[in-house]
This record gives C-alpha cells, sequence and structure tokens, in this order.
C-alpha cells in the first residue's frame, strides 16, 4: 500500500471529520459577528499548513532526488482505489463505536494520538530551532543497534540524532501531556496543525493525474458519507483526537475558554494541501519568478472553503468540504493552464520519473 494510504488510515481515516459544522447540541446561539470571526479564523489556520507544508514539501523533494533510495509514489490505481480503502476503514471505525463503549475507544485514540502527535510536533519544531540556535550549540549523535561480528556486522538500527532534536522531542512531550491532562482546543489544533503540515510535507502525488483521480474519488466519496447516511457526522462527533481543527463562536464572549466551536477535519486540509503542494513542486520546476499554480490553487481552497461556510451557514447542515474544495482546487489551476499552454506539460510532469525501461530490441542488438 502506498505512503498515502498508510498515512490517512493510521491517522484512523481522518476524512472522518471532514465536515464543517456547528455544535449545536448546547442552547448558546452565535451573533453573525461570532460566528463570522469563528469561521474566519479556522480558515486563516487552515492556510497555515498547507502554505508550510508546501514549500517543506519542496525541501523534501529535493533530499529525497540527491537520496539513493527510491521514494514510493502513488500509482494511478493506488489514487483510484483510496475512496474504497477510507470509506472501509470510517465504516470499521463507525462499528467500533456502535459496539463498545465511547470512553474507553477514545481513551485508546487519545493515547495512540498522543504518541503520534509528539512526533509530529518534534518534526516541525525542530527545523524552527535549529534557525534559532547556534551550531556551537548543537552537537551531533549517532545510535546504532548491530547484528553479528566485527569481520560480519549488519547494521540493523542506525538513528542520528542532534541536541536540537532532544529538545524538541521534551518540549513536544511537555505538550502533548499538557493535551493529555486539558484537552483544551488550542493544544488539539496544535497537535492537527502539525499533523496537517507533516502530511503535506511528506505525501506526494507524483503526477497532477494522480492528484486529479484521488480528489475526484473523495469528493464522491464524502458527498455520500455525509449526506447518504449518518456515518461521517456520528464519527466525527464522537472521535475525541486531534484530527481536526476547532475554533469557539463563543471566542469574542468567553475567550479562549469558549466551549461551542466550528470544525474542519484534518482530511479537508491535508488531501488538498498535498496536491497544492504538487502545484508548487510544478511551478519550481517551471524557474518561473511567480509560483502561479500554487497561488492559484491556494486561493482556490480559500473560495472553496468559503463558500463550505456560506452553504453552511444558510442551510445550518454539516456540509462534506470536499464537495466544494474539489472542483475549485482542481479545475482552477487547470483553467489557468489551459489558458497560458501549460496544460500539456502540468500533466507531463512527474515529481519522480520512472526510470526508463532498457528498449534494447533484437534488431539493437544485432548492430552490436
Amino acid at each position: 500500500m502506498d505512503v498515502l494510504a498508510n498515512y490517512l488510515i493510521c491517522q484512523a481515516n481522518s476524512n472522518a471529520s471532514s465536515t464543517i459544522e456547528t455544535n449545536t447540541t448546547a442552547k448558546f446561539v452565535a451573533s453573525t459577528t461570532d460566528k463570522s470571526f469563528a469561521y474566519f479564523s479556522l480558515c486563516l489556520m487552515t492556510i497555515i499548513p498547507i502554505v508550510v507544508g508546501s514549500f517543506r514539501s519542496v525541501k523534501h523533494h529535493k533530499k529525497q532526488q540527491e537520496s539513493t533510495e527510491k521514494p514510493e509514489t502513488m500509482s494511478t490505481k493506488d489514487a483510484a482505489m483510496f475512496p474504497f480503502i477510507a470509506s472501509i476503514v470510517l465504516l470499521s471505525i463507525y462499528v467500533v463505536f456502535k459496539l463498545f463503549s465511547k470512553e474507553h475507544v477514545n481513551f485508546l485514540l487519545t493515547l495512540y494520538f498522543f504518541a503520534l502527535g509528539i512526533f509530529a510536533l518534534t518534526h516541525v519544531l525542530s527545523p524552527i530551532l535549529n534557525r534559532l540556535v547556534t551550531s556551537s550549540f548543537v552537537q551531533h549523535y549517532s545510535f546504532q543497534f548491530t547484528q553479528g561480528t566485527e569481520k560480519d556486522r549488519n547494521s540493523l538500527i542506525d538513528f542520528e540524532f542532534t541536541t536540537i532534536d532532544v529538545v524538541s522531542l521534551i518540549a513536544s512531550t511537555l505538550f502533548g501531556c499538557w493535551y493529555l491532562w486539558k484537552k483544551h482546543w488550542i493544544a488539539n489544533n496544535v497537535l492537527g496543525l502539525a499533523f496537517s503540515i507533516n502530511g503535506i510535507e511528506l505525501l506526494h502525488l507524483n503526477t497532477i493525474l494522480n492528484g486529479c483521480i484521488l480528489l475526484g474519488g473523495l469528493f464522491f466519496y464524502d458527498i455520500f458519507w455525509v449526506f447518504g447516511t449518518d456515518v461521517m457526522v456520528t464519527v466525527a462527533k464522537s472521535f475525541e483526537a486531534p484530527i481536526k481543527l476547532v475554533f469557539p463562536q463563543d471566542f469574542l464572549i468567553n475567550g479562549v475558554f469558549g466551549s461551542h466551536f466550528f470544525m474542519l477535519g484534518l482530511g479537508d486540509i491535508v488531501v488538498p494541501g498535498i496536491f497544492i503542494s504538487l502545484l508548487l513542486r510544478y511551478d519550481v520546476s517551471l524557474k518561473r519568478r511567480v509560483n502561479l499554480y500554487f497561488i492559484v490553487g491556494v486561493i482556490a481552497y480559500i473560495i472553496g472553503l468559503m463558500t463550505t461556510g456560506f452553504i453552511l451557514a444558510k442551510f445550518n447542515h454539516a456540509q462534506p468540504a470536499l464537495l466544494y474544495l474539489v472542483p475549485s482546487c482542481v479545475l482552477s489551476p487547470l483553467a489557468v493552464a489551459f489558458a497560458k499552454g501549460d496544460l500539456k506539460t502540468m500533466f507531463a510532469y512527474q515529481d519522480h520519473p520512472e526510470e526508463k525501461k532498457e528498449e534494447t530490441t533484437a534488431a539493437d542488438k544485432k548492430d552490436k
């Protein structure tokens, strides 16, 4: 299974929260100003991991090209199968919540995401601290675990780290403990942003075609599970883990202690985000002054998200965000590429070009 499927499935299906909705169980009624401020703040937060993750993906892509390791890429078949895999995972989580105590299930999920969150936050924090600390402070270490004798030694583990990595890990662990203790929405969002940045940075679609297939499949996946059944919304409300960003509608009244939230699933950030990051890497390959398609992708994402909010406010019903995000994020860059004559090169672009098969014919052999 490809990296993308592994990541999203291991995250217990981030798309389980892929609806934007209001907390309607309480008696609190937010004013238009309260709702507008909360939704604008939520939208602003989603741009951070997309922009940061996209530029980090460029650096990660460059490292992959320089390394001798063969990167995992998503095939067309993987992209087409992913919505079906995600559906199975989503339905499985739904059944688990129906059969077992929600408190016990969420306890296990909290521990799981606590561990994942520490490493995700460490990965985001380390490069930031590296820029702030002088090189004289940084010490390099190596942890090796080998098998065999000196003459015939096989390295099983060879892990290198620095003092910055250790400091980042300690800080991330303390932050994770605060999340476990308080379950505060700010802690939830910080971990959610870390997951999103890591996902967008590390998950590469490889080609625009595969991106279109993936987003197209998830477009129908989101519509079916939100409008066709109660599965998506039920799981999203039951799932107490940092797989969604939230912002209190009563923030202007209660500040950081607000408790009536708008929410957006990480799947609605990561999935369009990895497509937008691919557009940025395509822009980089063109070596132009302006990253045109990346800018178009980000603007299209904002428009799609605002459209979702408008529909939500009008109908007061949970909305599948990908219903509005996918057409906006996919069609806008393609339309610009068609107008500029870049459509052919856009679809020909590959992050990691497949090695050309040796086309040595019998005639060639004879010539030799």
